[in-house]
């Protein structure tokens, strides 16, 4: 049984609030006018209450085509930014100012101005899990779900010859390289949740079930060894499956039944077993949870619904700057 799990930041919440609190907020989003975004990573509880619950991609295509006056964001702040970004007329929420993402901030501005004064002539993909200050010098912006179409993009507008500079994350931008079969810049950054899942987890749990399917985020610090056991035919490709939160439930829509082993952050259970109840979805690692993610609460989404508290705000020139790699990202989709 999966029971709801609770944040270490709130005092302990008996599970049969759950649904008040959950009515509650509802309530408070009708009256308020607000849409609830949440990402696949948060809480059971906070997802089964939210209007969209989706991957960086599916979000920002909510946030940008959504029609209420005001969004609140259940998920880490770059989100919330980007949604600021993408709708400056709109009210951005978000129920803990402190949920941050430790793949964002392997990257500073700064840090990527030198990088580009070292590469003058090179086309900037940022992953989406990036400050807007990072975004509003980057080219074009990219999730796990669309990078290798956006890199594939960059190489048809500019010719096989251009310098791309990616990151931050350095899974997924090995990733890339090996599905195009072409070298990048790729920026030695990490999501810690992700870097955490490593091949002797994935070795340990897929030898405990034999035979089961095994869904790979390609941020994980596995995901480059998974991809060259498959070239070395170690790995039978048939069973394994590089794909983002996204592509993970379309996974589950169209397979029901068996066994599936899932490396990525442990919110994606949630979903995926709602999806499809019949399979059954094991952690590659059950300690793979994001802290961060998890400081959204019912009692902190409620609160913020209820005073109106916590507004994200991109300044306008930086907000100008950043939209367009955000808009080119959803395009390309």
């Amino acid at each position: 049984m999966n029971l709801p799990m609770l944040g270490a930041s709130d005092a302990p919440l008996l599970l049969e609030n759950i649904p008040a609190l959950q009515d509650e907020v509802r309530a408070l989003a009708a009256e308020r006018g607000a849409m609830i975004l949440a990402h696949n990573y948060q809480l059971p509880e906070i997802q089964d209450v939210a209007d969209y619950v989706g991957d960086s991609l599916g979000l920002s295509q909510q946030a940008a085509s959504a029609a209420t006056d005001m969004i609140v964001f259940c998920g880490v702040h770059f989100m919330a930014e980007t949604a600021s970004i993408l709708c400056p007329a709109k009210r951005v929420l978000i129920p803990d100012l402190d949920a941050g993402c430790s793949l964002a901030d392997s990257i500073t501005a700064d840090q990527l101005r030198d990088w580009k004064v070292r590469h003058p002539d090179a086309i900037v993909v940022m992953y989406v899990n990036t400050t807007a200050e990072v975004k509003a010098l980057t080219d074009y912006c990219c999730t796990s779900a669309n990078a290798v179409k956006v890199v594939e993009h960059i190489y048809a507008q500019h010719g096989d010859d251009v310098e791309i500079l990616f990151g931050p994350d350095m899974f997924l931008g090995a990733f890339v390289e090996k599905s195009l079969g072409r070298p990048m810049h790729v920026w030695d950054g990490e999501c810690h949740v992700h870097a955490g899942i490593k091949p002797d987890d994935i070795g340990a749990v897929r030898a405990a079930h034999p035979g089961a399917e095994f869904l790979i985020h390609p941020e994980c610090g596995c995901s480059t060894s998974v991809m060259e056991y498959v070239a070395a035919g170690d790995l039978d490709a048939e069973g394994v499956h590089m794909l983002s939160t996204g592509g993970m439930l379309s996974y589950a829509r169209a397979h029901h039944g068996g066994t599936a082993i899932v490396a990525t952050e442990t919110g994606m259970l949630h979903p995926l077993r709602q999806t499809a109840p019949d399979t059954e979805f094991i952690a590659a690692n059950e300690a793979a949870h994001c802290r961060f993610m998890k400081m959204i609460t019912l009692p902190k989404l409620r609160d913020a619904l209820r005073d109106g508290v916590h507004e994200v705000k991109v300044p306008r020139e930086v907000a100008d700057r950043a939209r367009t790699p955000i808009e080119r990202m959803v395009a390309i989709g």
